[in-house]
């Protein structure tokens, strides 16, 4: 049986605001709080992901102090806990966020396994046995990451280029490049030339390997973080790092501020039927169809009507004679956009707010 220290440390990032899942995902009760693809919510799945015992210690989750209510009914609702509740005051992207996690690990050489809790993983066999064969260099100090086997040429995801296979290590291996999202000719190109996977945004490191690659690559993050830290209010599990020196941290995402910097950054590749539900296309592509392919849910009635993804909160949606919409409801909010459109959301999201204004 393993010892704590031996433990992995699930680090849940729930702080996401969601806006491309608008109308269903709102500022008060984002993505990760919905019930997207079944009974429970995305948040409650990356927790039911983390319940091995003899691999996962006990996690850490940083959220927005709006959704501390939220995040503590939905564990409450799967029977989970948490060693800490980290409750950002102000938004300052994933590495600081990461960050405050690291500093709140009761021992520096903590293995941490940092996801963001808004992602789902369908094969949770393949997605441990990555985490496992991992373990020896997260171990030795290297910064993990682990990237996604593509399938097909997607512009909608970075990539990471694998280096060389990393000595004593089965599966992984040194990340040679980190690239941007590409359009589709370069998207293709790497297909092609194979070595090139999704970069899935999970991670696996010690807490002092990665405070260390802050000190190097963001000392200013880092001593924003640690100051939020040293003065926050503590009140059961929740955590309120303080506000005026978190709010000082520059707001930056892991990969910017560290992994495309280190130096002993691997990248560990897996088939583990992972999407980031990043739009309402990509959730139409994971959900169930009828034999129209229609994927609905909710209080709906599509007759004649095909290839369509009806969604509807709080409403009925009936439809007659109509193919490949996107038709949302969520109250008396409702949208509706053709398939394939669904990367304008944002400006939708825009518009709207401008107008309540």
């Amino acid at each position: 049986m393993n010892s704590n220290k031996d433990l992995v440390i699930p680090t849940i990032l729930s702080g996401g605001s969601g806006t491309r899942l608008w109308p269903l995902s709102t500022d008060q009760r984002p993505k990760q709080f919905l019930n997207l693809t079944g009974s429970l919510s995305m948040f409650q799945l990356t927790m039911e992901r983390c319940r091995q015992s003899d691999l996962f210690d006990i996690p850490i989750i940083v959220g927005s102090e709006k959704h501390a209510d939220l995040a503590e009914d939905q564990l409450a609702e799967v029977g989970s806990n948490a060693q800490a509740l980290i409750l950002e005051p102000c938004a300052r992207n994933t590495a600081p966020a990461i960050a405050l996690a690291a500093l709140a690990c009761k021992s520096p050489s903590a293995l941490m396994l940092v996801m963001p809790s808004d992602h789902l993983i369908k094969n949770g066999e393949a997605f441990q046995k990555a985490i496992k064969a991992s373990l020896p260099i997260a171990k030795a100090g290297w910064l993990v990451t682990f990237g996604v086997e593509p399938n097909a040429p997607e512009t909608g995801y970075g990539y990471i280029e694998q280096g060389e296979q990393i000595v004593g290590s089965a599966r992984s291996f040194s990340a040679k490049t980190f690239v941007e999202k590409p359009n589709l000719e370069n998207a293709e190109k790497m297909l092609e030339a194979g070595g090139f996977h999704w970069n899935a945004g999970i991670f696996l490191f010690r807490a002092d390997a990665y405070l260390k690659a802050m000190e190097v690559y963001a000392p200013e993050m880092l001593d924003a973080a640690t100051g939020s830290m040293e003065k926050a209010r503590r009140d059961g599990i929740r955590i309120y790092p303080d506000r005026n020196c978190f709010g000082k941290a520059p707001s930056d995402s892991i990969d910017y501020a560290i992994m495309e910097k280190a130096e002993k950054v691997a990248v560990t590749p897996m088939n583990a039927e992972w999407s980031d539900v990043g739009s309402w296309d990509s959730l139409y592509e994971i959900t169930q169809k009828d034999s129209d392919e229609n994927a609905l849910t909710g209080e709906t009635v599509a007759v004649n009507s095909n290839r369509n993804l009806i969604h509807a909160e709080g409403a009925s949606i009936t439809t007659y004679g109509v193919e490949d919409l996107i038709i949302v409801a969520n109250g008396d909010k409702i949208m509706i956009m053709k398939r394939g459109d669904s990367q304008h959301v944002k400006r939708l999201v825009d518009l709207t707010s401008e107008k309540t204004k």
